[in-house]
């Protein structure tokens, strides 16, 4: 294999190898993207239905937040055992088991009776959806070349607001036709206890398990691999520090409480607040959150393409997240403001594009930690937006049945916008 590795490598080792035929690795993160859609899809799905659930469980506010919260439970605590096992066992056999398992709680939430009942299966829900992201995070370190990894990360975390986008408008459409959220809710299930077998079929932990990919192929991935760690000095690849691991924590957390409270009580705040029905809702949610999977997308390219054209890493990520920090506070502190229901939309639909920048977080982990512990350290990360997760629904529900109105909420979200901005310009990201 060395020998094959070496017939194509570049004459200039600084160059990264350019790709002649089929790119595997693509098409491997066009599933990822495929798995995370669906994903998101099941994850959207109690929060456009719960109007609806509310009703007929008769739930309060603070009831409806801690049952939006309780996916977060498991999908937090398990974060860091999920790393560990990852970086054990290997993304291919996680990710299948993983969407496995999810796909069937979202199933079994169809025969839910009470509130209970759906908290519960919202708690299976989130532990068996716990280790996909930082599974995605290994793929990136095994299959991509360092200058490849903004792409690759974007790619897989756009999935997340189109996902949320299609899962508007397809639980909203299937409860409006059969009058039933738990058909909705079956549906979503089953579908993803199928994508589970095509996750198996498509996945390999490494390119060199794959039959498909070619020795051309294989060169690009780890000769450009090996010219980033010739390039980089012995000193820059020890373990992350302390610095930059607290300032990602911090900067993951304040952007998931944004993500997590726009998803979990945005529906409620434009049918409440906005008095959208639910073909508006459905549509409303399509527009922001596709706004988001665009916002995704350019932040990775743009990032890509800056280093390309010779802005260093460090300035290129940090200018992208800065943007989107600024932006999402601006956004929030405009909102209020806003009496025009298309207006408002609008608005929010420019604050998921900006929100979104956010994935290039999940380039991080395979950029700043060994690939041995690209598993643990994306966990770790996602550990911190999962107890975002668990927080603001319940505090959102506080707030809003504290002062009955959503402004007090929207202001919390532009603070957390804010310290978002600030973390992430403390991150100590390598040249």
């Amino acid at each position: 294999m060395k020998n094959s590795l070496e017939d194509h490598s570049p004459a200039n080792p600084i160059n990264h190898p350019t790709s002649t035929g089929r790119n595997i690795r693509w098409y491997v993160f066009t599933g990822i993207f495929a798995i995370v859609v669906v994903n998101f899809i099941d994850r959207t799905a109690l929060s456009i239905a719960m109007p609806t659930i509310a009703n007929e469980f008769a739930l309060s506010p603070v009831m409806q937040g801690l049952i939006l919260s309780a996916f977060f439970w498991s999908y937090a605590l398990l974060q860091i055992p999920g790393g560990w096992l990852l970086d054990r066992y290997g993304a291919r056999a996680t990710i299948t088991a993983s969407t496995v398992g999810w796909g069937l709680f979202q199933t079994i939430a169809a025969a839910t009776t009470g509130g209970v009942s759906l908290l519960l299966c919202r708690i299976g829900l989130g532990a068996f959806e716990a280790p996909l992201f930082p599974a995605g995070a290994k793929l990136n370190a095994a299959w991509l070349p360092p200058h490849e990894r903004g792409r690759g990360a974007v790619i897989m975390d756009c999935g997340a607001p189109l996902g949320a986008a299609i899962g508007g408008i397809v639980i909203a459409g299937l409860i409006a036709a059969f009058d039933s959220w738990r058909i909705a809710f079956a549906v979503a299930g089953v579908a993803t206890i199928l994508l589970g077998y095509a996750a198996w079929r498509l996945l390999r932990d490494t390119p060199a398990l794959h039959g498909q990919v070619s020795a051309a192929e294989l060169a690009i991935i780890e000769q450009s691999a090996d010219n980033e760690t010739h390039q980089s000095s012995a000193a820059a690849q020890p373990a992350m520090k302390l610095r930059s691991i607290i300032a990602i924590v911090v900067g993951r957390m304040s952007w998931a409480m944004i993500n997590f409270g726009l998803l979990t009580w945005g529906p409620s705040y434009l049918a409440q607040a906005r008095h959208l029905n639910l073909k508006e809702l459905g549509g409303a949610t399509f527009v922001m959150f596709g706004a988001g999977m665009l916002g995704s997308l350019c932040s990775g390219f743009l990032a890509d393409a800056l280093q390309a054209r010779g802005v260093r890493r460090p300035i290129a990520y940090k200018s992208l997240l800065g943007i989107s920090g600024a932006g999402l506070a601006l956004a929030f502190v405009m909102l209020p403001q806003v009496s025009d229901v298309v207006a408002a939309v609008a608005l929010l639909t420019v604050t998921q594009f900006f929100l979104w920048f956010g994935s290039l977080y999940w380039s991080l982990p395979a950029l700043l930690a060994p690939k041995e512990r690209v598993g643990l350290v994306g966990s770790m990360m996602n550990f911190a937006g999962s107890a975002s997760g668990i927080a603001i629904p319940i505090i959102a529900g506080y707030i809003l049945q504290q002062t009955g109105t959503y402004e007090a909420v929207i202001m919390f979200f532009a603070a957390c916008a804010a310290v978002y901005m600030l973390s992430t310009l403390t991150i100590a990201i390598k040249d």
